[in-house]
């Protein structure tokens, strides 16, 4: 089995030797959401439909990121989470992405997340609830215009 990492998946290379590391950002296509991630400023956005192929796959250089960003975190981290739709795979993927956020929080750089959720769209209100009852983050659920 091969491992993909973030190097392999966008043949760059990471500078680990700089303390300020640079942005990570994907566009959305229609079947993964926008994924921007703005280090310095400690903004992270994950936006769209996340429904890939492979949801690990696509993830993956997201969890690579955060646990470089570990090693040398902002003051905070701003989170906000805004998916239309997404499978159980994502969901899963979602949910470790939370669990590396709670754990930057538990080393003492507060994260806050945003989830947001259009106003007739219950489940993924619901969604943000059971996020919130299982990690140990600030959690703001912020109803939008559909």
């Amino acid at each position: 089995m091969n491992l993909i990492t973030f190097d392999t998946v966008f043949n760059k290379s990471v500078n680990t030797n700089n303390p300020v590391m640079e942005n990570y950002s994907i566009e959305a296509t229609a079947s993964t959401p926008s994924i921007n991630f703005d280090m310095v400023s400690g903004v992270l956005e994950i936006k769209g439909r996340s429904i890939p192929e492979n949801s690990i796959e696509f993830y993956l250089p997201l969890f690579s990121v955060l646990d470089k960003f570990i090693s040398n975190p902002t003051s905070s981290i701003n989170v906000t989470i805004h998916l239309e739709y997404y499978n159980s795979s994502s969901s899963a993927c979602i949910f470790n992405v939370l669990k590396k956020l709670e754990s930057i929080h538990k080393e003492g750089c507060p994260v806050n997340v945003n989830w947001l959720y259009e106003e007739e769209d219950e489940d993924t209100l619901n969604a943000g609830k059971n996020y919130q009852t299982i990690v140990s983050l600030p959690f703001k659920m912020i109803q939008v215009a559909g």
